[in-house]
């Protein structure tokens, strides 16, 4: 793994790159941009899209080759008429459209708006399948990136969380898949969380256990916090990640039960962690991870730092599981309870991980006594000729 940080002339944001060079030819790149000067957001919005080209430029990648990215925004329903209106590449009807996640979780104290982007680059190309969603295909697999998918005609969570899920099944099976056998990843944004979770979680938890998708079989990889969409009226909000094609021993769910327990243990259904093997690579999915013990208790209530250290040991301990440490790690999205504790948060973890891509911000998580979540994705090698390629 490369990683490499940017400073753009004359444009206030830091930009910090990781990249993955497969034996296969196949080359991966996270980048994430953040603003580090306060201005409006049409400004902001300006910098980052001349960032964002400048480095693509620096690096000699094609704006085509993004499949996926997310801007975090400070104010989203009255952002989203700007983005709409903008050049930014690969929003509405840009050129190198690609599936893109707007959600609301104010990116920190100067940023009004921050990108998580996520470039593939080989010969295979993508195709666009509907306005939130594209599919990239190679080697007999098929990739599928999928944002925005909300169901606000009832305005109660629950029955909205089931629209979501139920809407999203139909276009798996519209293309040969399912929830139990081709999703690896999941991202719920639900308003006003300390409420509203208990109602997604038991629509979850019904939805997963009638479509074969219980303790006893396996959940998928996950992250649910606090965030929002353009339409307040959309209370839950999801983006996905599938794939079709897979063998089962391609796939393997992490748990490091010293560390950190199930996640049934306090009466969710997700996977702590998830592994996808590809003939030349590893992919490691970190879900949302927290400062929590072997037996589901919240560790070190009301410090947020201490609560860092637990959880950066907790996601070791899931990596160690797939055979990859921290130094994998190809990108973090931090997320923090508190306003005040964000600068602390991410000076630590820029400490740590000076040039890795990350992203975040404010957005409290699932359990109040927990101050700070991180996730993200590592990318290690591997050598399996018999495996198709990522």
């Amino acid at each position: 793994m490369q990683f490499l940080s940017f400073k753009v002339p004359g444009v206030p944001v830091s930009v910090n790159v990781s990249c993955f060079r497969g034996q296969d030819g196949t080359d991966e790149y996270h980048l994430s941009l953040v603003p580090s000067r306060l201005e409006s957001f049409e400004v902001q919005l300006d910098w980052l899209s001349r960032s964002y080209l400048h480095v693509l430029d620096e690096l000699g990648i094609e704006p085509e080759t993004v499949v996926f990215r997310r801007l975090f925004c400070s104010d989203l329903p009255n952002q989203a008429p700007l983005l709409e209106k903008s050049s930014f590449p690969g929003t509405a009807n840009q050129p190198g459209s690609c599936a893109v996640s707007l959600v609301c979780q104010p990116p920190g104290p100067l940023a009004r708006i921050s990108l998580w982007a996520y470039h593939v680059c080989r010969s295979a190309g993508k195709k666009k399948e509907k306005s939130n969603s594209i599919s990239r295909g190679r080697d007999g697999l098929t990739h599928y990136w999928t944002t925005g998918v909300t169901c606000p005609a009832s305005e109660i969570v629950y029955e909205q969380t089931l629209g979501i899920l139920e809407k999203y099944d139909s276009f798996l099976r519209a293309h040969g898949m399912s929830m139990a056998d081709n999703v690896m990843r999941t991202w719920f944004f639900i308003q006003n969380i300390d409420v509203n979770y208990r109602g997604f979680v038991a629509a979850r938890k019904e939805f997963f256990c009638s479509h074969g998708l219980t303790e006893k079989t396996h959940f998928i990889a996950s992250t649910g916090v606090q965030g929002s969409h353009s339409d307040v009226n959309a209370k839950v909000t999801m983006d996905a990640y599938a794939v079709s094609g897979l063998s089962s021993g391609q796939v393997r769910f992490l748990a490091a039960p010293e560390h950190l327990s199930s996640t049934s243990v306090y009466g969710v259904t997700f996977e702590r962690g998830t592994s996808v093997t590809y003939r030349d690579r590893k992919h490691v999915i970190i879900s949302g991870t927290a400062s929590i013990d072997g037996k589901g208790n919240i560790l070190h209530h009301g410090d947020v730092m201490r609560q860092l250290d637990r959880t950066t040991e907790n996601i070791e301990a899931l990596l160690e599981q797939a055979g990859a440490t921290l130094k994998d790690m190809a990108s973090f999205i931090v997320y923090v309870r508190d306003p005040v504790d964000h600068v602390p948060v991410f000076d630590k973890m820029r400490e740590r991980f000076p040039d890795t891509p990350m992203v975040g911000g404010w957005a409290p998580v699932c359990r109040p006594g927990w101050l700070v979540e991180v996730e993200g994705m590592a990318v290690i090698p591997a050598a399996n000729p018999g495996l198709p390629a990522f």
